[in-house]
């Protein structure tokens, strides 16, 4: 109850900032960005956009990779009509693709540029059963797997950018409360709506896709660690926000839903805060492997901490990108990690 009137308030934390807290008032004090570059997924509206107008303002030269280049191109001319010294480079990519995403990697790398940070910020909720050309259920697809491909095949770039230029190097997954809601057998549960329209459960699926972007976080941060690299990774909870995500799906329900949550609902400024937050804050330095919400550090859920199936999905998800999903779902329902 405590917590729920903090939050209402909009009460700090420790770090100074709170559940009203904005994208730019975390950012405006310290955050010269003008020697970063970072790539942001879901760009194009939301959170995204906040997200990559605010840290174009603050100098970062920015990547905005997107499935609609019309959509990309026109976050961009709303972000320079803003800022107009701001370079923004907008790039094709479907993270529900892993053929896609392979070719925004080379193509980014194509360009040499370096890489400061990288936040994994696109997210999909998916009312209808579909599965991606990979074979994988599209929202963990999209959500998790794509992201997983995209940043194992930056990092090597994120490693030597930090050791080139002394810059910490920062990767931030956008997850959500709602991975709490799982539970059960993360492999199994996606093994099964993989191959099974009837066990779909659009809410079951996505709280799976947002639990995978927790477990990533932490057995990143972990193998990061392990090999020394100036790179840290963290997790974030955005908070409640009316944006295309749940707009998929109106009607005079969902407005209900939302006039009597629109209390604890965030505008677009304050639900980009705690990305900015994390990407850019000097308190974070060396900070990595955790989870904030409301611009503070705060838990996951019980199953989110588990180091060993943390470990468990990243051997699946490597198994999955090597031998394609069918055989991986085969072998890996038998196998323990």
């Amino acid at each position: 109850m405590l917590e729920t009137v903090k939050y209402l308030l909009g009460s700090a934390g420790p770090s100074g900032f709170g559940s009203k807290t904005t994208a730019e008032q975390v950012t405006e004090n310290h955050a010269d960005l003008r020697s970063i570059t970072a790539i942001i997924t879901g760009a194009t509206s939301g959170i995204g956009t906040e997200t990559a107008r605010v840290l174009a303002k603050r100098g970062a030269r920015l990547v905005l990779p997107a499935r609609s280049m019309k959509a990309a191109e026109d976050a961009k001319a709303r972000i320079v009509s803003e800022c107009p010294d701001s370079e923004i480079i907008v790039m094709a990519l479907d993270l529900s693709s892993l053929n896609s995403v392979t070719n925004f990697v080379a193509h980014f790398h194509s360009l040499g540029l370096p890489l400061h940070l990288l936040i994994n910020n696109a997210g999909k909720f998916a009312h209808e059963h579909a599965i991606s050309e990979d074979g994988v259920e599209m929202t963990f697809a999209t959500n998790y797997l794509g992201h997983f491909v995209m940043t194992n095949l930056l990092v090597k770039k994120m490693v030597e950018t930090a050791k080139e230029t002394g810059v910490q190097g920062r990767i931030v997954n956008v997850s959500s409360s709602i991975h709490g809601w799982f539970s059960g057998d993360a492999i199994s549960y996606l093994a099964l709506i993989s191959r099974n329209k009837r066990h779909y459960d659009a809410t079951r699926a996505y709280a799976l896709s947002k639990l995978a972007n927790v477990f990533h976080t932490k057995e990143l941060a972990r193998r990061l660690q392990q090999m020394g690299a100036n790179v840290t990774v963290n997790c974030v909870h955005p908070g409640i926000v009316r944006t295309r995500l749940t707009r998929e799906r109106e009607g005079l329900l969902t407005d209900l839903v939302f006039f009597l949550a629109s209390k604890l609902l965030k505008t677009i400024p304050q639900a980009a805060a705690t990305t900015c937050y994390v990407a850019t804050h000097p308190r974070l330095l060396n900070v990595s492997g955790k989870y904030f919400a409301d611009c503070n550090e705060t838990s996951t859920s019980k199953l989110g901490s588990n180091s060993t199936e943390a470990a468990r999905l990243w051997a699946a998800s490597e198994f999955m990108i090597s031998r394609g999903p069918k055989a991986a779902f085969d072998l890996l329902n038998h196998l323990e990690f």
